[in-house]
């Protein structure tokens, strides 16, 4: 068992955040649902906000669009993962950390989904309001993860390549991973593909501060 204390800790929100995350998550969670349910293109915003037991107003607070309450779920794992990383214990190695973190982050993931969710899920995901919100997302997020590995690899987020890639890798691996999982016959649980591909990535982007540690490795 891992005793080393946590690479850094990050502030606990206040009462007041909390609760506006909470319904973030809430709001995102029921546009995800009802989208499933009845089609992307059937549910109003209206709708989502009356399964939470809030006004439209207060969606508008959150989101833009049902497209974006839908599309931020992903981002948002991605900066769970992030700061499940930085709460990883500082001497663990960094590639099982990052494993662990992302692992984390997605462990709603670990059941295996039937046929119909599969179908559905890669409905709403064709529908061009959908697609288009996941591109803006994409070309719009911030690297929390590239930046947590900077943290711990002692490296510069914006001076080295290295965070910035292991990020992208990341990302990519849970693109793949997800797209397997809509597609696969049988079904398989998420995080079990995700696991697989995000063990393949360590080979080709070893962590640098492992040389600076051992220089005579090589």
């Amino acid at each position: 068992m891992d005793t080393d204390p946590p690479a850094s800790a990050a502030p606990r929100p206040g009462l007041r955040e909390r609760k506006k995350q909470e319904t973030r998550a809430a709001l995102s969670l029921a546009a995800v649902r009802l989208a499933l349910e009845h089609g992307v293109e059937n549910v109003r915003v209206e709708d989502i906000a009356a399964s939470v037991g809030v006004s439209a107003r207060t969606f508008n607070n959150y989101f833009t669009s049902k497209y974006e309450a839908i599309a931020v779920r992903h981002r948002d794992r991605l900066r769970q993962a992030a700061d499940e990383l930085r709460a990883r214990p500082a001497g663990e190695p960094l590639w099982p950390a990052v494993i662990n973190a992302v692992l984390a982050a997605f462990a709603g993931g670990d059941q295996e989904p039937s046929p119909e969710t599969q179908a559905r899920t890669r409905r709403m995901l064709r529908d061009p309001g959908m697609r288009g919100e996941l591109l803006r997302l994409a070309f719009d997020q911030d690297d929390a993860l590239a930046a947590v590995v900077a943290e711990r690899t002692g490296t510069d987020v914006h001076r080295d390549l290295y965070p910035g890639l292991v990020s992208a890798a990341v990302n990519t691996a849970v693109q793949v991973a997800t797209d397997r999982w809509l597609h696969a016959d049988p079904p398989v649980a998420l995080v079990a593909l995700l696991r697989a591909a995000l063990e393949q990535l360590p080979a080709g982007l070893p962590d640098p501060s492992a040389d600076r540690a051992n220089p005579g490795g090589r």
